[in-house]
């Protein structure tokens, strides 16, 4: 069954139930109530009709005799008296007389006799079925002239009232159980509208071609049927936000596989050009070889052999530095290669200043370090590495006459290291993709222009690596890279890194 069949199932089902133990809690008390009001009614007319019958002898005293002499008696009442002499006696009342006493009088049969005293012989009030006369509640007393008056009232009138009220009861439940069948369809059906919406929304989704190259959900549930305040409505907002989530995934997906698209035809064309070079240069070799053997112009040969065996070592240190980049890239993206101890940024900055200082005679190089040590818990050769790329992206992509400066401090309980250069800035297009990698600024990849494109990769890579961030800021005239490292407590026993 659907989920609405089993809310009015289940509404309807409970509500009938209360409705039936309701009908019969109040038709129970209601009849016990009744049943009160006979039996003091009853003794009334008992305890009248007592006085009434000791004014008779116990030879004249009959049950007809006695109902003759008493005013107004109910419609229906049954009067029966047994008398040492007469016997048992009993009548009932027919219909009412003009005069308003005891109208028509009908005898009791034998047989009505016999019910009557089967009744009470094990209590005084009893309630009893008589042939032909239908239910009635008879009470015996006794006299003081040894008589013995049985009265009886007809509980017809509770039987009939009884009846009336669980004739409306039913028909008021029926009415009621049809209203709220309808009213609970209703609201139900509104109630679930927003889940409809939420079905809708994901076949819409499901029936998407998610293989394609590029993939974007812009489906989503109504906002009118997303309202998060109510439980329906809070599915279509949790499924609008997954499929936000799921929209951001395929398009980091989509750009993933473009930077991987990106990184192997950079790969190649990085590695294409050393084997083509080495190539070239080993057939020049072979060729110089074989056609100058010896004398004047052997000698030429060799010169020029010696000449492309240089370019082929170049072009394989090259294609080495490169490769071993990329395998330095994939061990950090797997947790691997960092060797774990106690670094000393301040010595690493003096050292790694030092070492780019002579490739750049022509740059201006500044260090801004405090007098005691900053350490931290990390790799020292690839910090070192941080520190030397830091270096050459600045002097790379500067002009002569830049002013470069290595800084290391500390804020908090981070540690911090800043390359600042006064040079033309970064271009706004490359700022997002700077630490991708084989991010460069020139597209043509002309080698004096800069290198392979992944010293930034690497540098985020290991940062990333040691719990740390690094952020580039810069406009024309002011650019910093900043590396933000978790610092720990320097070594007392450490002496301050000499100047």
């Amino acid at each position: 069954m659907s989920l609405q069949t089993r809310l009015m199932t289940a509404v309807i089902g409970f509500v009938s139930l209360i409705l039936v133990i309701v009908a019969i809690i109040t038709s129970a008390t209601l009849g016990r109530t009744m049943e009160d009001q006979l039996d003091q009614k009853l003794s009334n007319y008992a305890h009248q009709l007592v006085r009434v019958s000791q004014a008779f002898t116990p030879s004249t005293a009959t049950a007809q005799n006695i109902l003759t002499g008493t005013s107004s008696p109910p419609m229906g009442m049954l009067f029966a008296v047994s008398s040492p002499v007469t016997g048992y006696s009993g009548v009932t009342v027919s219909n009412e007389s003009d005069d308003g006493l005891a109208g028509s009088l009908s005898t009791l049969t034998s047989t009505q006799m016999t019910e009557v005293a089967e009744a009470l012989k094990e209590a005084s009030v009893a309630t009893v079925t008589l042939t032909d006369l239908g239910s009635y509640r008879v009470m015996a007393l006794p006299t003081s002239n040894n008589l013995i008056v049985v009265t009886g009232l007809p509980r017809d009138d509770i039987q009939n009232q009884l009846t009336q009220l669980l004739t409306v009861i039913a028909l008021a439940t029926i009415g009621g159980l049809i209203l709220l069948a309808l009213t609970t369809a209703i609201t139900i059906r509104v109630s679930l509208r927003p889940l409809r919406a939420v079905a809708r929304t994901a076949t819409r989704v499901a029936n998407q071609q998610l293989d394609r190259g590029e993939v974007i959900i812009t489906e989503r549930v109504p906002a009118h049927e997303a309202d998060p305040r109510t439980e329906t409505g809070l599915v279509g907002a949790s499924l609008n936000k997954l499929l936000d989530h799921v929209n951001t995934s395929l398009a980091a997906r989509q750009k993933n596989e473009e930077q991987m698209r990106r990184f192997v035809a950079d790969a190649s064309h990085e590695l294409r050009t050393p084997l083509a070079s080495i190539r070239g240069y080993s057939e020049l070799s072979l060729r110089a070889l074989r056609q100058n053997p010896a004398g004047t112009e052997g000698n030429q040969a060799v010169e020029s052999t010696t000449s492309s065996l240089e370019r082929i070592q170049a072009q394989s240190l090259r294609m080495t530095r490169l490769v071993e980049d990329l395998l330095l890239l994939a061990r950090l993206d797997e947790g691997r290669e960092l060797v774990y101890g106690t670094v000393d940024l301040t010595q690493l900055a003096l050292e790694g200043l030092s070492d780019a200082r002579p490739t750049a005679a022509d740059h201006h190089w500044t260090i801004d370090v405090p007098d005691e040590p900053v350490t931290i818990v990390g790799d020292a050769g690839r910090m070192h590495q941080v520190v030397a790329n830091l270096l050459a992206n600045a002097r790379t992509h500067t002009p002569a006459g830049t002013t470069i400066t290595l800084s290391v401090g500390r804020d908090g309980d981070h540690a911090v290291l800043r390359v600042h250069d006064d040079g033309p800035g970064i271009d706004p297009a490359l700022r997002d993709e700077l630490f991708d990698r084989f991010a460069r600024g020139d597209t043509s990849r002309a080698r004096q222009t800069g290198g392979t494109g992944l010293g930034l990769a690497i540098v985020k890579a290991i940062v990333d690596g040691h719990g740390g961030s690094i952020t580039a800021t810069s406009e024309p005239g002011d650019t910093t890279f900043t590396v933000r490292l978790p610092i720990t407590p320097a070594n007392p026993t450490a002496a301050p890194p000499e100047a």
